[in-house]
């Protein structure tokens, strides 16, 4: 971004510029991470920002899952790409996101108003399921700007066998992973090159 398109988007904002880098501008993906240990409060603060984005009729089918132990890690990391485990052994936290195929289950709370609504989704397991995938993604969009909320960067990967990781930390449930997010302060040369985005006119269109 030129500093010419930097200085007219500061000027469109209701947030200072600093926090507009820290969100958006100058916000990276870490390659590599520090020792700095994240404390359990911030993960806390970094789910309590999440879900507070909109989901459809809120329903809300993220599922975080913080895998703390070296035993469950080495057991997740196992079931990624080869070229992404030595990052995800060495972030401070490491979270699995997935989505709550039986997310419907939780109308009577997240929807009190209208908790028989839930019947509308009793019967279609496949519609549930694409609507739970759906609105996780969003959510996992909104997890990535929490965490730098926080003061943190995020390093979100696929590539990973979702049926094994499922195996070790969503067993007997309905939650499926469909993404790993290291989470960290940045350690010695974590950047890549910035890639290009895409212009206004490219990507936005006016009817």
């Amino acid at each position: 971004m030129s500093v010419e398109t930097a200085a007219t988007v500061y000027d469109q904002l209701s947030i200072d510029a600093d926090t507009a880098d820290k969100l958006f501008l100058e916000a990276r993906t870490a390659n590599t991470f520090s020792e700095e240990v994240v404390a359990d409060e911030t993960l806390d603060a970094i789910y309590e920002l999440t879900k507070m984005g909109p989901t459809m009729m809120n329903n809300q089918p993220l599922r975080i899952t913080w895998v703390k132990s070296a035993e469950a890690r080495e057991a997740v990391v196992a079931k990624m790409m080869e070229g992404n485990r030595a990052k995800s052994l060495a972030a401070p936290a490491l979270a699995v996101l997935s989505y709550d195929a039986d997310w419907h289950e939780q109308f009577p709370v997240f929807f009190p108003h209208a908790p028989e609504r839930k019947a509308m989704f009793d019967q279609d397991a496949a519609s549930r399921a694409e609507i739970a995938k759906n609105n996780a993604w969003m959510q996992a969009g909104y997890f990535i700007m929490a965490v730098r909320a926080a003061g943190l960067h995020a390093g979100p990967m696929g590539g990973f066998d979702a049926a094994g990781v499922d195996s070790v930390i969503n067993a007997d449930s309905a939650n499926h992973a469909f993404l790993i997010v290291n989470v960290g302060a940045p350690g010695e040369n974590p950047w890549f090159d910035r890639l290009p985005r895409l212009d206004v006119d490219v990507a936005t269109t006016s009817i």
